[in-house]
């Protein structure tokens, strides 16, 4: 995940004027050179891909024909998906050939869509040497588009790769509406497969499982286990403490740092985004009586504000950023669903900018962190719930 500079309040989702670097940036993108007048010596374009490019040119909006087919760059910032933190897969929209998912979707911070890889083998990598410089060029397999380019400078925890793609060579298909639009193989990794959709379109019909959510993006029950661990992020961990220990059904807490890359940290290492790790809750808790979904919905999203990026009221930087850090697949499919339905509930006006990511290595904090507010009553917190 890509980290907030030392105390610094993440501004990169406000987009006025173009930065210097971006301008720089844009300009030496893949971007077509001018034709130059025809020679005799030319080989004519055919009438047949003539043709081809006169029906594209139809189907397809003016930058999306610029960007696709003359290796355009659309504007950081200003485009569909740069900040789109909707669960889905995102395909050509040429071709129609899936290309990547949200699942490996980050804020780069250029104000591009970036992903760590992509979804299948329908991107392919070409040498770039135009502008006076080597880059790999990132197009489609079948549709031949021009998608952007792939640089070293990603996530070093997922493969260090950063996909750098135009939103206008690309067509976004929620999760939701994969087994409509003919993407069901992809449905499995939202939790929202066949199965699962009609069921859920059964819900009047079949009365859910106590303690279990239902409806569209619900996740199949599985056996109740006597005890289950979830690890959330959501501010300062003095208030999330406080209001998680209170929920019926929860058994222990526990604040801690996890999601970065120091070894045994401190306070003092996580303060000011040094460490990368997320000041966080160990909750566990009885699945017979409170369920990991509702969990996350009736309570995670309800204490904090998961629609500001690095912050939690006056608190700024990445340590007090919105995370869910599953324990396995179950815990991510429910995640990723909730994370949905919530954001389609319209409860929040803002995109949710929740990370959903794959659980670390677990570090207590020191004694004086724990249950700070019992120890400290009317000591400060910026956590309530919504109604």
């Amino acid at each position: 995940m890509v980290t907030v500079p030392t105390g610094a309040l993440d501004v990169r989702r406000q987009p006025p004027a173009w930065p210097a670097a971006l301008l720089l940036g844009a300009a030496l993108a893949c971007t077509a050179a001018p034709p130059a007048a025809a020679q005799p010596s030319e080989v004519p374009v055919s009438a047949e891909k003539r043709a081809a490019a006169e029906a594209l040119k139809k189907k397809l909006t003016p930058e999306q024909f610029r960007v696709t087919q003359e290796c355009g760059t659309e504007p950081p910032f200003q485009n569909a998906y740069w900040d789109n933190h909707e669960p889905g897969i995102y395909v050509d929209v040429v071709s129609g050939e899936p290309l990547f998912s949200s699942l490996d979707k980050f804020d780069s911070g250029s104000g591009w869509p970036s992903f760590t890889r992509p979804l299948e083998t329908n991107v392919v990598e070409k040498k770039d040497a135009t502008h006076g410089m080597v880059r790999v060029e990132v197009r489609s397999k079948g549709g031949d588009s021009h998608l952007g380019h792939l640089f070293d400078d990603g996530p070093r925890d997922k493969g260090g790769q950063r996909y750098c793609i135009n939103s206008a060579s690309l067509r976004f298909v929620p999760a939701s509406k994969l087994e409509a639009e003919g993407y069901g193989a992809f449905a499995k990794q939202f939790g929202l497969t066949l199965a699962l959709q009609a069921a859920a379109g059964q819900a009047a019909a079949t009365p859910p499982e106590t303690g279990a959510a239902s409806g569209a993006g619900a996740v199949p029950a599985e056996a109740p286990r006597a005890r289950e661990v979830a690890l959330l992020a959501g501010g300062c961990f003095w208030g999330m403490q406080d209001l998680l220990r209170k929920i019926p059904g929860v058994l222990e807490t526990e604040a801690g740092y996890t999601g970065g890359w120091l070894k045994n940290p401190t306070y003092d290492d996580t303060h000011d985004s040094r460490s990368g790790h997320a000041e966080s809750v160990k909750v566990v808790f009885d699945p017979k009586v409170l369920s990991y979904e509702e969990l996350l919905e009736k309570w995670f999203f309800r204490m904090h504000d998961p629609t500001t990026k690095d912050r939690q009221g006056n608190d700024r930087g990445t340590q007090y950023r919105s995370a869910i850090f599953y324990e396995d697949d179950r815990q991510k499919a429910i995640a990723e669903a909730v994370k949905a339905r919530v954001q389609a509930s319209g409860k929040w006006k803002a995109p949710l900018v929740t990370e959903i990511a794959k659980a670390s290595t677990w570090y207590r904090a020191e004694e004086g962190h724990q249950d700070y507010l019992v120890k400290h009553p009317g000591g400060y917190t910026c956590h309530y719930l919504r109604d």
